[in-house]
């Protein structure tokens, strides 16, 4: 099966990014990292629980353009701004994972935006059981 690229291109604060939301390869399906939005604009308020929910609310919809679910995450890596935003990310985290949860990488990193977060996710969905 050829790459197949999920949903239209992303667009923040009314640029077109060159860079596919999601594509799927086979039965794996790759999100780009996603940093909080709200409205079409970089979430650059917020708390660190806020920040964590709305960008776990966008993986949930771009999944769900790939015919998955958060329980088809195999995978994710985040990276936080600051390291004493770790509980409160893993709180909410744990809200979005209860059961099963993916293998996950974190590291705290500077960001190209002014955001505290950003997440980056791999999903596996067979396709028979798929789309």
């Amino acid at each position: 099966m050829a790459k197949q690229v999920i949903g239209d291109p992303l667009v923040i604060d009314g640029r077109r990014l060159s860079l596919s939301r999601a594509v799927r390869a086979g039965e794996t399906v790759y999100l780009t990292g996603q940093v909080p939005m709200q409205g079409g604009r970089v979430m650059t308020w917020g708390s660190i629980e806020d920040q964590t929910a709305a960008v776990l609310e966008a993986i949930t919809a771009t999944l769900a353009l790939a015919g998955c679910g958060r329980e088809d995450v195999v995978k994710t890596m985040v990276w936080l701004k600051d390291r004493a935003d770790f509980p409160g990310f893993n709180a909410v985290y744990g809200d979005y994972f209860p059961k099963a949860p993916p293998a996950r990488s974190a590291l705290v990193s500077d960001f190209l935006v002014d955001v505290r977060i950003e997440i980056e996710v791999i999903a596996w969905k067979p396709e028979e059981t798929g789309r």
